[in-house]
């Protein structure tokens, strides 16, 4: 797991990353779905990690306005809160790290994102990049880049956390290191990246420099 690497910053998504909000946007999803005639089973899988305003605008809808859905859906998530808990181990993870060595990244806008989080427990960072931050969004790597450039480091030296395709794409392509979250995976996903459940087994250590290196941390028998 990364043995003997040091990192600059952690960057994290958080749907699916450090919160499980399946639940709840998936209620959302399935009910926009449904109104505008699509094949829910076929459609739920392409909406994570993805900005709504792309999810939409791929679709091709005819008369439908991306930016104006994208707002719909964004009202109705922020109002269906019900079920979303952090991924385990996570709260006292973030909590342990540097302030300034870790941020969020997230295709979410910033309104839910905050409202997420703090349903969730999560603690809000000095650094958050949302959605409406960027004007291209994963699977381009302008998010994790600017979360970087925000926290000071380059994106080439941080380890980005993520649960995604569209993310782990993005991560890549900023040349960062991926770790992947796997917790809320019924399938494992195709990556050559190393993956862990939660965050209870794993630990950080800070050097001199205030770069992070991460370590399996074993239950006490």
């Amino acid at each position: 797991m990364f043995a003997g690497r040091k990192f600059a910053a952690f960057l994290f998504d958080m749907d699916g990353t450090v919160i499980n909000s399946i639940a709840s946007a998936e209620r959302v999803w399935s009910d926009w779905a449904r109104r505008h005639g699509l094949d829910v089973a076929a459609f739920l899988p392409t909406i994570h990690g993805v900005r709504a305003i792309e999810t939409v605008g791929r679709l091709g809808l005819p008369g439908v306005d991306p930016a104006h859905e994208a707002d719909v859906l964004l009202k109705a998530e922020a109002a269906d809160l019900d079920g979303i808990l952090p991924i385990t181990g996570a709260v006292a993870f973030l909590k342990a790290l540097p302030p300034e060595r870790w941020a969020i990244v997230t295709s979410a806008p910033r309104s839910l994102a905050l409202a997420r989080m703090k349903v969730a427990g999560i603690p809000v960072p000095a650094v958050l990049v949302a959605a409406e931050d960027v004007s291209r969004g994963k699977p381009a790597p302008d998010c994790f880049q600017l979360g970087a450039k925000q926290l000071g480091v380059d994106a080439r030296d941080c380890l980005v956390f993520e649960d995604a395709l569209a993310g782990i794409a993005a991560a890549e392509a900023a040349q960062a290191s991926v770790m992947v979250i796997n917790a809320t995976h019924q399938h494992p996903i195709a990556t050559p990246h190393p993956a862990i459940a939660g965050y209870d087994n794993v630990g950080i250590t800070v050097d001199e420099r205030g770069w992070l290196a991460l370590e399996p941390r074993r239950n006490a028998a």
